[in-house]
């Protein structure tokens, strides 16, 4: 796609999410005046007394292991719970059907296609543009060509005439203007 599709369909995009929200902003009743206060929410139970694995992941600071169906809490100090905790094809953070190795394996897989899609984008850009300026040299360089073929056939043309003027003051082609010229014994 060349550059100037590819912003007309951004800027198209960015115009429908702005009315796609103006639309949404103006439906939604506006708050009243005499809402009562509300409560904060109760605090959340202590993961270690969570019994199963939707109420133990509720709590987004748990993690449910499935190898022993314990609820503990999750191990801030690492990124990923190490094994001592739980195995982690067992483990199971943020939602049950999902275990903590195939998470990470889809997250490498979209962070790695996400990557390769930009650095192809970059590179098509950037070969775009040499080639468009590649292009443009070329055209310079056939115009200045062509000029200098120009210039080259113009003193052809001049040396041509001037050769011509040389010979008819000489005689040796004859004049069209004068048919008739000396006739010479031999």
């Amino acid at each position: 796609m060349d550059e100037s599709r590819v912003f007309g369909s951004m800027s198209v995009f960015l115009l429908l999410c702005v009315a796609f929200s103006a639309t949404v902003t103006a439906t939604v009743p506006p708050a009243t005046t005499t809402a009562k206060p509300t409560t904060p929410p109760p605090p959340p139970k202590p993961c270690n007394t969570q019994t199963s694995c939707e109420t133990c992941l509720a709590n987004v600071s748990c993690l449910w292991c499935k190898t022993n169906n314990s609820c503990t809490d999750y191990p801030v100090s690492y990124v990923i719970p190490p094994a001592s905790v739980c195995n982690l094809s067992q483990a199971r953070w943020g939602v049950c059907w999902v275990n903590f190795e195939a998470l990470i394996i889809a997250m490498a897989v979209v962070l790695g296609t996400l990557l390769l899609a930009i650095t192809v984008c970059c590179c098509c850009c950037c070969c775009k543009r040499r080639r468009s300026s590649f292009d443009r040299e070329d055209d310079q360089f056939a115009r200045r060509r062509e000029e200098i073929r120009q210039r080259a056939d113009e003193r052809k043309v001049e040396r041509k005439t001037k050769h011509d003027e040389i010979r008819k003051k000489y005689g040796l082609i004859p004049d069209s203007d004068h048919p008739y010229s000396k006739f010479e014994n031999e």
